[in-house]
């Protein structure tokens, strides 16, 4: 541990204890003469010389020494180095702490947001944030804190890689307690389809991509018209076989959250440049994403045709569309056991011990007591 001041020039208000020497040199305690009836046979002498005396010097070190430390606040004092190495083993909520073996010098903590000591409260809910958490909690500790986390045995927030901290992670899975709960796949989109004359030789394509999608006697979720028919309110996927620009209407119901499909000839109001989707065998773009608001805007260089787009006669084209106007969500779902965390991060600056409540409560102390010397009664003058 090594202390130090972020603010040294605070230091220059030291310069007030001047005023506290000069109050008691101009206030010190003053003789009084008294006459009386033999003076007059004394002859006269030169005055002895006066030595310069304090008075009540308790005092005014009590004084001198709240202003000293009223200097060493403003210069904000702080300690490096005084974390807490202690180990510490974050337990997820939903789990029962009393099932955990922990040394008696570990600090238990939730794995929940403000990490609050077991025991201290109630238990929080078991949060999906679990992920964030854990790099949030690695950043926090001092390095060289051992770390002990008590995962439940399936993670639902995982990212796509596992995380990767500053230090060893003693990674325990909780056994598994419950079934995990199925995961439905999400039901395809409705798609809507608006065409002009030049157009109109795509929807069929179109149609047997929906017709894949629907399961054996289903309706079919597939709606083509012309261009200037108004989209239903529910349409949430769109296909523009047209030259003409989308109207307003349509581009309104994409910042909605819509997709839609167009060609690389038309202008949409994209809000960020356009990222490659989909590439052929030879590296050359055949579509393209941006964002619309709340939508998505996805654009293909080639026109829907198939001597232009040999894929519209390929058997996975319907899976690509389908990936292309609704791409699934990506898993979040994983085993314990298979995402414990990786090291090689770069450890965090930890901040400093700041010192100024302690010192603040020390000139509290300290000015009670000047302020019990400055108003006692018995107050006489320095000997």
């Amino acid at each position: 541990m090594s202390p130090a001041l972020l603010f040294p020039l605070g230091l220059l208000a030291l310069v007030a204890l001047a005023i506290p020497l000069v109050i008691h040199i101009a206030r010190r305690t003053e003789s009084r003469t008294v006459a009386f009836a033999a003076l007059a046979w004394l002859e006269e002498r030169p005055k002895p010389r006066r030595r310069l005396r304090l008075d009540e010097l308790w005092l005014l070190a009590a004084r001198l020494l709240v202003l000293t430390l009223l200097a060493l606040w403003l210069a904000q004092p702080v300690l490096w180095g005084a974390a807490d190495t202690r180990p510490v083993v974050a337990i997820a909520p939903g789990i029962d702490p009393a099932s955990v073996e922990v040394d008696d010098d570990a600090r238990r903590v939730w794995l929940a947001p403000g990490f609050p000591e077991i025991g201290a409260g109630p238990a929080p809910a078991p949060t999906t944030e679990l992920v964030s958490l854990i790099r949030q909690l690695d950043a926090e500790l001092p390095e060289g804190a051992p770390l002990r986390i008590v995962a439940p045995a399936v993670i639902d927030d995982a990212d796509a890689q596992r995380p990767i901290l500053t230090r060893e992670v003693d990674w325990t899975p909780a056994p598994q307690t419950r079934a995990p709960a199925t995961l439905e796949a999400p039901a395809p989109p409705r798609l809507t389809v608006r065409f002009d004359a030049e157009g109109e030789a795509a929807v069929r394509y179109l149609r047997a991509a929906a017709t894949a999608w629907a399961d054996e006697g289903e309706d079919l979720a597939f709606e083509a018209a012309a261009a200037d028919r108004p989209l239903p309110r529910e349409a949430g996927a769109i296909v523009w076989l047209s030259a003409s620009t989308p109207p307003q209407a349509v581009i309104d119901r994409v910042r909605q959250g819509a997709a839609i499909l167009t060609t690389g000839d038309l202008r949409l109001p994209v809000d960020d440049d356009l990222r490659p989707v989909w590439v052929d065998a030879e590296g050359a773009v055949i579509a393209s994403e941006g964002r619309i608001g709340r939508g998505r805007a996805v654009v293909l260089s080639r026109a829907p045709k198939p001597q232009d787009l040999p894929a519209l006669l390929e058997p996975d084209f319907p899976d690509r569309l389908l990936s292309l106007l609704a791409p699934p969500p990506e898993p979040t779902r994983v085993a314990a056991a298979d995402h414990a965390p990786l090291t090689g991060a770069a450890p965090y600056d930890q901040p400093p011990l700041d010192l100024r409540p302690w010192l603040a409560l020390l000139i509290a102390l300290v000015f009670a007591g000047e302020r019990w010397l400055a108003t006692r009664r018995a107050r006489g003058p320095a000997p």
